[in-house]
């Protein structure tokens, strides 16, 4: 029986990155000189576990935890099948996070499948058409392989809360998914199915809802997932994220990968005037920012690179 079973999904765009580089040639083949919304493009549908029902109230079809990037398209993909989709997100406010700031243009493509490409629009987000890298005193660029895709097809880089209220806004706007703003505590469990989730609304009331299935995608920091796996979880490095105002980088609309000593130094456009540089900083516990010791790695270790 496939209903009354739980899924948890990583929930976060992953950033720009080099491998990115070496597999986006397969994309190729899925979408070629076509344009944005005729009809050769394929209309992804939810997964086939539940016969689609007519929108209106009545109990949820789907209850999904998580408003990020992967509940949010999941919330919108479900909910244009016709399904009842009861989404629960811990904070609807915009989230301010450094993570999934850099869409590789097959995630562009993702998007337009999904039918969601209009919400990287009116946040500022700029088009990314490459990478340069730079390595002891040398650089060089290499361009994403777009030359047989529509012009609107490139990467897009933007503050990640924005593009994340353009989602949830875009799933909201079916008559059929509710999102509600609460924190689900625990997981509703009988015979070793999964029935639903108890959770605690913005007011404090505490909640049990149901439905036949469970999606979990509330992230990397989720208070559910032990209780449905045993992960285990290393932490070799943390990113720091900081924001550089009116800063022109070497070559425009590209990201910007510096092979530093001991580990890579990002920087990529988030809108027309900031520019995210992220410093990956080797071991398991970060240099202390009140005590000055951040401020000084960054300045002694990282600025001269």
């Amino acid at each position: 029986m496939v209903g009354d079973q739980c899924y948890i999904v990583g929930g976060t765009l992953l950033l720009g990155s080099l491998l990115g580089l070496l597999f986006y040639s397969v994309l190729r083949q899925g979408r070629k000189n076509g344009k944005k919304g005729e009809k050769g493009v394929n209309e992804t549908r939810g997964p086939e576990i539940l016969s689609p029902r007519k929108s209106g109230s009545g109990p949820a079809d789907v209850i999904i935890v998580g408003a990020g990037v992967a509940g949010s398209a999941l919330a919108h993909t479900l909910g244009k099948d016709g399904r009842r989709v009861h989404v629960i997100e811990r904070d609807l406010t915009q989230p301010d996070r450094i993570v999934g700031e850099l869409l590789q243009p097959g995630g562009y493509l993702k998007l337009i499948e999904l039918g969601l490409e209009d919400c990287v629009e009116e946040i500022d987000a700029q088009r990314v058409f490459g990478y340069a890298l730079f390595k002891d005193g040398k650089n060089t660029r290499l361009s994403y392989p777009l030359e047989k895709f529509d012009a609107d097809v490139s990467g897009r880089s933007f503050h990640h809360g924005r593009f994340i209220q353009r989602m949830r806004q875009k799933a909201t706007t079916l008559p059929n998914v509710r999102m509600e703003q609460g924190t689900v505590t625990s997981l509703i469990e009988e015979n070793g199915s999964i029935k639903g989730v108890h959770y605690k609304t913005q007011s404090g009331q505490e909640v049990d809802a149901y439905a036949p299935l469970t999606i979990v995608c509330d992230g990397c920091f989720s208070n559910l997932r032990r209780s449905l796996c045993k992960p285990k979880v290393d932490i070799p490095s943390h990113f720091v994220g900081l924001i550089l105002e009116n800063c022109q980088l070497p070559y425009s609309n590209h990201g910007h990968v510096i092979l530093a000593d001991p580990s890579p130094i990002l920087f990529y456009p988030i809108s027309s005037t900031e520019v995210r540089c992220l410093v990956d900083v080797p071991g398991q516990k970060l240099p202390s920012i009140g005590g000055g010791e951040m401020a000084n790695y960054l300045k002694t270790a990282v600025a001269p690179q």
